[in-house]
C-alpha cells in the first residue's frame, strides 16, 4: 500500500479515536496535494535567476524573493514534505527545482536563518535521497552558522542591521535555526555544534522570558561584557507584549530542542510556553492568535495564521513527549480545524496559489498584514503531517 493511501486510512480509523480528528482531514491530503501541484506551477512561472521562492501577495501580486531571504526554503520545504507523503516523483524533481538554487547560501555568514533556508530545503533532501553532496552543503551550512556564536555572550548573533539600535541582538526566531546544528552535530561528532547550539537555548530561556513565561523578541548584549543591555520586541505591539509568532517560535523551538537533548528542563519550558498561550485570556475560541497577545484593539485585531501553524505543529510533537499529552492534541486538533475551514484555507480561485489565508508578518511595521504567508502553509502542512505520522505510529 503507498504511503498517501496508508495516511488516508489511517486518518479514516483515526476518526474514530479517544480525541476528535477532522472528518475532512483525509480528503484535505488529497486537495492540498492538487492545490501544491498548481502552486508549484504559478510559481514557477514567476522565478527567475535571483529570485527563487515565493514568499506572499502584494498589490495582488505574488512576491519572489532571492535565496538570501529567510523565507526562501519554505516552499522547498513543502515540496520535500508532499514527495516524502506520496513518493511521486514528481514532487521530487520540483523540490529539487526550489533546493538547488539556495546552494550558494551556505557561505552566507551575514544571516542566522540557515536552519529556515537550508535545513528545511537541502535537509529535506538529504533525509529524502541521500545524496552526498546535499549533506555537503549541509555541514558548510552549519560551520557558516557556527561562526556566528560568541563563547562570551553564549548566544549566536541575529540581524547584522539597525547597528544603530543594538550591538548584539538576539532574537527569539533564532531558535529554530539550532535544528541545524544539532544534526551537524550527530552527522559529524563533532560536539561542538551541539554545544553551541544547547548554549544558545540554555542562555535565550535565561534571558528572553519574563515571569509570566511570555517572551521578548529581541535582547540586545554587549559584544565585549556578553551581559544583556536591553530587551524589546521588534515586531510585535510594543517592548513589554507578547508578539504572537514569537511565543509560537519559542514554543516551537524548546520543544525541539528537548526532543534533540533529552533535558527535561526544556521540555518544562516547551510546556510553560503552551501554558502561557493556551490559557492566554486573549486567545480567540478558535485559537489562532490575533498578531500580538496585547493588541489594543482586540477582537478588531488582524489574526495571525502563521502563528496558529506553528503552534499547531509544535504541541502535536509536544504531546509525545509530555504528561499534558491529550490536552495538547485537543488544542492542536481545533487549530488545524480551524486552518481547514473555509475561512482560512483558500480555494483554487483564489490567494494566488497560497494554501492559508489571514496572517501577519509585522504590523509594528505595516508589512505583509492579513496576507497569506509561505511559512504559514510550510508549518500547516507539517502539521498535519504530524497529525498523520501521529496516528499511524
Amino acid at each position: 500500500m503507498g504511503k498517501l493511501k496508508l495516511i488516508l486510512l489511517s486518518l479514516l480509523l483515526w476518526s474514530c479515536n479517544s480525541y476528535n480528528a477532522p472528518k475532512e482531514l483525509s480528503s484535505t491530503l488529497n486537495t492540498l496535494e492538487n492545490k501544491l501541484r498548481v502552486s508549484a506551477e504559478m510559481f514557477s512561472e514567476m522565478r527567475t535567476n535571483r529570485l527563487v521562492s515565493p514568499r506572499s501577495v502584494e498589490d495582488d501580486k505574488i512576491v519572489m524573493v532571492p535565496a538570501k531571504d529567510w523565507t526562501s526554503g519554505f516552499f522547498a520545504g513543502e515540496l520535500w514534505m508532499m514527495y516524502e507523503l506520496t513518493s511521486d516523483e514528481h514532487w521530487k524533481e520540483m523540490a529539487l527545482e526550489y533546493t538547488l538554487p539556495l546552494e550558494k547560501e551556505k557561505w552566507n555568514g551575514r544571516t542566522h536563518d540557515m536552519g529556515f533556508k537550508m535545513y528545511y530545503s537541502f535537509g529535506k533532501a538529504w533525509k529524502n535521497t541521500k545524496n552526498s553532496e546535499y549533506k555537503d552543503i549541509l555541514l558548510q551550512s552549519a560551520q557558516t552558522l557556527a561562526i556566528r556564536f560568541r563563547p562570551n555572550i553564549g548566544c549566536i548573533r541575529s540581524w547584522d542591521f539597525n547597528s544603530e539600535k543594538w550591538d548584539y541582538p538576539v532574537i527569539i526566531d533564532n531558535l529554530m535555526n539550532l535544528e541545524l546544528l544539532f544534526w551537524a552535530a550527530k552527522e559529524t561528532g563533532n560536539e561542538l555544534f551541539k554545544q553551541i547550539a544547547v548554549l544558545h537555548a540554555e542562555n535565550t530561556m535565561k534571558n528572553h522570558f519574563r515571569e509570566d513565561n511570555s517572551s521578548y523578541h529581541v535582547v540586545d548584549y554587549n559584544p565585549n561584557t556578553g551581559k544583556v543591555q536591553t530587551k524589546c520586541t521588534h515586531q510585535g505591539l510594543s517592548d513589554e507584549s507578547a508578539w504572537s509568532r514569537g511565543q509560537a517560535w519559542g514554543l516551537y523551538g524548546y520543544t525541539m530542542i528537548y526532543r534533540e537533548t533529552g533535558n527535561k528542563k526544556f521540555l518544562e519550558q516547551a510546556e510553560k510556553i503552551a501554558a502561557y498561550i493556551l490559557n492566554h485570556p486573549n486567545l480567540p475560541e478558535n485559537l489562532i492568535p490575533f498578531w500580538d497577545f496585547n493588541a489594543p484593539g482586540i477582537p478588531n485585531e488582524p489574526l495571525d495564521a502563521s502563528a496558529g501553524a506553528i503552534i499547531a505543529s509544535a504541541l502535536y510533537e509536544l504531546s509525545t513527549f509530555s504528561l499534558n499529552k491529550d490536552a495538547y492534541l485537543i488544542a492542536a486538533d481545533k487549530i488545524i480545524d480551524t486552518l481547514l475551514s473555509e475561512a482560512f484555507l483558500a480555494n483554487p480561485t483564489e490567494n494566488h496559489g497560497f494554501l492559508l489565508k489571514h496572517s501577519t508578518g509585522s504590523k509594528a511595521h505595516n508589512s505583509e498584514i492579513d496576507v497569506p504567508l509561505i511559512y504559514a502553509d510550510y508549518y500547516f502542512l507539517e502539521a498535519i503531517l504530524r497529525k498523520s505520522k501521529l496516528m499511524i505510529n
